[in-house]
């Protein structure tokens, strides 16, 4: 646990003395890791630029509801309101299950929920933003053991390279949870009001359906 400690501590303030205003923008769902996350980059300091990108899934109406309700009731002065960026992917995503159903159930693996190319889309579109404002880090809160071929460090340090190249504007990739578990962040966020947050993929009555992959 130490060690985890001391690197999300070196992640958090990565780039720090680079990025002199402190500024970062964070890759925002209603999830518990970008919420616990959001609070933990203002009490290090950092000016918080929460960003959601609304690709046109089914769970996302609510999902944003939360985020934004969170962020409410965080109310940090060094978080900014939720930036909402649109990515519509009805044309190429079709009928996947991520806009038309049935979701991933609570037996399924992890690997059931994957999105293909969404971590590509997002960042993209978020850098551009960033680069237009004149934000030099982005952050996520991907944590440890994430299944996922565009959650890797590999894919993250690549990204991180064209993205800066093709921009002309030097962006930093940061995940400062990246060697923590679920449990480490829950420990990180007790003061932060997680009753806010929301992960499911078949939203129920403006909440969890409680029998889904996320909300097992």
């Amino acid at each position: 646990m130490v060690r985890s400690r001391k690197t999300r501590e070196f992640a958090l303030n990565q780039s720090a003395q680079e990025n002199e205003t402190h500024r970062t923008a964070l890759l925002m769902s209603g999830g518990m890791d970008s919420a616990v996350l959001a609070a933990d980059l203002a009490r290090t300091g950092f000016r918080v630029h929460p960003v959601y990108v609304r690709f046109g899934l089914r769970w996302e109406d609510v999902e944003l509801a939360y985020a934004r309700r969170f962020l409410e009731a965080l109310g940090h002065p060094l978080v900014d309101p939720l930036t909402v960026l649109e990515m519509p992917m009805g044309d190429v995503y079709g009928a996947h299950w991520s806009r038309t159903g049935p979701v991933p159930d609570e037996s399924s693996p992890d690997e059931a929920v994957y999105l293909p190319g969404r971590n590509i889309l997002l960042v993209s579109k978020v850098a551009v933003w960033c680069a237009l404002q004149g934000i030099r880090s982005i952050r996520s809160g991907v944590l440890s053991g994430n299944p996922f071929p565009d959650a890797t460090a590999e894919f993250f340090s690549t990204l991180t390279q064209a993205i800066s190249a093709g921009l002309d504007w030097p962006i930093q990739i940061i995940r400062p949870y990246a060697a923590l578990k679920k449990l480490d962040v829950i420990r990180i966020g007790g003061d932060v009001p997680l009753e806010r947050t929301f992960s499911c993929l078949s939203p129920a009555a403006g909440g969890h359906c409680g029998r889904s992959n996320k909300c097992a």
